[in-house]
């Protein structure tokens, strides 16, 4: 495969599509304001879920094909390193082994550390020709240009569970600013969870226990998400 004649298409937000622009000198600025270059279908009997998530990094709703797909957009969701997500960011195309091969990743995240092209898979899919052919040259494709590539699949059960749980308070205009301010101002580094709603006496007990949980979110405080959330996990102050 020569990587130069590698092309890239993709939608613009007003509908326009853009047509086989070069893959290695096509702006990442143009490939970040991209709208998904499919959407998602309902039909009787389908097999996968689709919907759509109003994700906080990017304060609009993003489209997902499956739940494995919604699953890595909740950990791209909480990344505080994830700048941006588009869903189906373009079509690429590459003659390899002397065919036409197209393909359109699930995701692109704009990182701190870079562009990162995301594409998602059930592990027991990972091993069939076919996807390993495809998920290979889009590899080198995509990291001919310096970018990362990742190919994800299902995640550990409990992170995941946790990251969906916190997602519920990922809204950040439903929190008081003060309140906020108060628990940061407290030094919850080493506190129980559970422990934390006696520290503020003056404070109703849900809306502690959720500002927390927000702070979680972001990652202003932290705790161990391998392990489910429970009143015994202790907080830590994100360095």
């Amino acid at each position: 495969m020569d990587e130069a004649f590698v092309t890239v298409s993709f939608r613009r937000r007003s509908g326009e599509c853009v047509e086989e622009r070069a893959w290695r000198t096509v702006p990442v600025e143009l490939l970040e304001s991209a709208a998904p270059w499919r959407t998602f279908r309902w039909y009787k009997g389908q097999k996968h879920y689709s919907g759509i998530y109003w994700s906080a990094t990017v304060r609009e709703h993003v489209i997902y094909e499956s739940r494995l797909e919604l699953a890595r957009l909740l950990f791209a969701d909480f990344d505080p390193a994830v700048r941006s997500i588009v869903a189906q960011p373009f079509l690429l195309k590459a003659e390899v082994d002397g065919k036409l091969r197209k393909h359109i990743p699930d995701y692109l995240l704009i990182t701190e550390q870079g562009p990162m092209v995301v594409d998602v898979k059930p592990l027991h899919r990972l091993s069939k020709p076919d996807v390993a052919f495809t998920f290979d040259w889009t590899r080198r494709v995509v990291e001919s240009r310096g970018w990362q590539y990742e190919v994800s699949s299902e995640p550990p059960t409990a992170q995941l569970e946790n990251i969906r749980f916190l997602a519920g308070y990922r809204r950040n205009w439903l929190f008081s600013l003060d309140l906020l301010d108060e628990l940061l101002g407290a030094d919850l580094d080493g506190t129980p969870l559970g422990q934390v709603p006696g520290r503020f006496p003056g404070r109703a007990e849900p809306h502690v226990r959720s500002a927390v949980h927000h702070l979680l979110w972001t990652g202003r405080l932290v705790t161990d998400l391998g392990q489910p959330i429970s009143p015994s996990r202790v907080l830590r102050t994100a360095s």
